[in-house]
């Protein structure tokens, strides 16, 4: 297999660039993060952070935090409603803009995430993976990644898992301030945040090619 490149940056340099470039964006952004809490608190209720266990470096499973932009709205069987019924107005505001996110800066501190890498996906998924979309677990995932600068939501999971591989190949601090300010510019437009057919983005359910190939 591969190895992964990178050399002295990814393995010296990379880390602390996180550690410092998330400790600055918690504390220029705290009044944002506060605002938000408190809207969150006030328009959707308690609790105001989405928890939930993803697979980060190397398969490791940890728990992501997020903005809630969801509300608890069940049907009369007690089960939860379509994503589409319970995203509030408020929660695509959040979404739009991206900062349901900013809680993962404290994921990035602890060593979760790194601001730059392969975005942290359902636990569910990791049987699905094939050899080479597995490689997306070489290095920890992150805020944002070329996927996200790539189509984001709106491109399929295929283009998505080949793009993440291609970072995992070719990590470098260059490509890493490019997605930065690439991901930057994608914000203020809102590019990409829905797929065709979904709020989000459709589940995913394993490579449809090789098992109707095996």
């Amino acid at each position: 297999m591969e190895r992964t490149k990178g050399g002295l940056y990814r393995r010296f340099f990379k880390r602390p660039m996180d550690i410092v470039l998330s400790s600055l964006a918690i504390i220029v952004l705290s009044p944002v993060l506060l605002i938000v809490a408190v809207l969150v608190r006030t328009k959707l209720g308690s609790p105001i952070l989405f928890k939930q266990q993803r697979p980060g470096l190397n398969e490791k499973i940890f728990m992501m935090y997020k903005f809630r932009t969801m509300t608890d709205e069940r049907d009369e069987l007690g089960q939860l409603r379509a994503d589409h019924v319970r995203l509030t107005k408020f929660g695509r505001i959040l979404r739009a803009t991206s900062l349901d996110e900013l809680p993962e800066l404290f994921n990035i501190l602890k060593g979760d995430m790194s601001i730059i890498g392969p975005r942290p996906l359902l636990v569910q998924y990791l049987s699905l993976y094939n050899d080479h979309q597995k490689r997306r677990h070489e290095v920890r995932p992150g805020l944002s990644g070329l996927a996200q600068i790539s189509g984001r939501n709106a491109i399929s999971w295929e283009e998505k898992f080949d793009l993440d591989v291609i970072y995992v190949k070719s990590v470098s601090l260059i490509e890493d301030w490019k997605i930065i300010c690439l991901t930057i510019k994608k914000v203020l437009v809102r590019e990409g945040i829905s797929s065709q057919t979904t709020v989000t983005m459709e589940p995913f359910k394993g490579n449809l090619k090789e098992r109707i190939g095996s």
